[in-house]
């Protein structure tokens, strides 16, 4: 069985949850929470953690994506059985958070949006700050509203968030009338 990653003080990603065994030997299916499917199929190590449980180290051996779906199916060294497998799941999967991939143009990473200044004028002041970016059928930022404490959820795409400055630490919102409204 994987071993307990002594470091809790390293800062990990969440990159997908184990939903699923796969076969008899071992493999698990994982829904990514990631844009990047390197993650999740190339060799190396990685950390399981079960909801409200510590960080297990474990070795990716391989992993693969299923033909016309949004799954991956992956091999842990020392995961050999079905029963092991199913252990693991509802497990989310985690990389190291300074393992960064190359980005394009007007892409971001997670760690970098969270905590972004949100504002609906560039020389406004901020309504709220960034919390987290959900991954599904379209990203949605998640955004905790300064007046009340509410969270919202808003659709990542330009014409809702046309303007991200990492380095100045906000974010431009032009959201729809009634996007924000309790």
């Amino acid at each position: 069985m994987p071993g307990m990653d002594s470091n809790l003080a390293k800062p990990h990603l969440v990159v997908g949850k184990v939903v699923a065994a796969q076969g008899l030997k071992g493999e698990v299916r994982i829904l990514p929470a990631t844009d990047f499917p390197s993650r999740l199929i190339e060799p190396g190590p990685r950390w399981l953690q079960r909801p409200g449980g510590s960080l297990q180290s474990l070795e990716l051996i391989s992993g693969r994506q299923l033909p016309g779906r949004d799954l991956f199916v992956v091999c842990f060294k020392g995961i050999n059985d079905r029963s092991a497998a199913e252990a693991l799941v509802n497990h989310e999967l985690m990389v190291d958070a300074n393992d960064r991939p190359e980005l394009e143009e007007g892409e971001f990473h997670v760690l970098d949006l969270q905590g972004l200044e949100v504002r609906l004028d560039v020389d406004g002041p901020a309504i709220g700050h960034v919390i987290d970016l959900h991954h599904g059928g379209n990203d949605l930022l998640e955004i905790e509203l300064s007046a009340d404490g509410r969270h919202c959820l808003v659709p990542f795409v330009e014409p809702i968030v046309p303007e991200v400055h990492v380095a100045a630490g906000w974010l431009l919102l032009t959201p729809p009338q009634g996007l924000l409204d309790p």
